[in-house]
């Protein structure tokens, strides 16, 4: 078996269910522009790409308005929809449980929002890493192999737990096997619905050992 050393996560989705705060914070947007609500499409999409696309793509058809809404997000505190966003279920229990084995990071599509969400949730001090889009977008492989180079391990002592499409291209690019959370239709190395059945596919797939890490962050 295949000694592992880091579990790198996606956030959104993954860590936690945030896409009514998502879909409450594009909306209070749109209707300080006067443009209509998200559409379906519109969606999925603000799940999976960061703030700059994002508004790029739901004012594709209004790019008279992209500026002042560039100019209404920045002003708005993402914080404000915090209250709408839960923890997935076992994950704080997992965590403990994890943090004892394996190097802990983050590599997301938000921005500064991540650290101050973290922060709201108890959880920065799990994360050894927190790799964000104002750093480098996950569209680009150097989003994780940052994350790998940081820690000195190597793509086969790695998964990343993800739920779309832009976390399994990231994957390809960067050779890490992908765990796809909650997702059966993305194309993935392992699927979970759970923290207690990533725990157990990491007990049955993987050697680990207990690791001493000096300090978080």
């Amino acid at each position: 078996m295949n000694l592992l050393k880091l579990l790198v996560f996606d956030c959104d989705g993954v860590l936690f269910d945030s896409k009514l705060s998502n879909i409450n914070f594009y909306n209070y947007i749109l209707k300080k522009i006067g443009r209509p609500p998200l559409t379906l499409e519109e969606i999925e999409f603000i799940h999976m790409h960061s703030v700059d696309e994002c508004m790029e793509y739901i004012l594709r058809n209004y790019p008279e308005k992209l500026e002042l809404a560039k100019k209404i997000q920045k002003e708005t505190s993402y914080q404000l929809f915090f209250k709408y966003i839960t923890l997935e279920e076992g994950l704080i229990d997992f965590l403990n449980w994890a943090k004892k084995y394996f190097y802990l990071a983050i590599c997301t599509n938000r921005t500064t929002s991540a650290y101050s969400l973290l922060e709201y949730f108890n959880l920065k001090n799990y994360f050894d890493f927190v790799m964000t889009a104002s750093l480098v977008p996950k569209n680009d492989p150097l989003a994780l192999l940052i994350i790998l180079e940081h820690f000195k391990v190597e793509r086969e002592a790695t998964l990343y737990i993800g739920d779309s499409k832009v976390d399994k291209d990231l994957c390809d690019k960067c050779k890490v096997k992908l765990v796809s959370y909650k997702n059966p239709n993305l194309l993935a190395d392992f699927y979970i619905k759970n923290y207690k059945e990533l725990k157990k596919l990491i007990e049955e797939n993987f050697e680990f050992h207990p690791l001493k890490k000096s300090k978080f962050y």
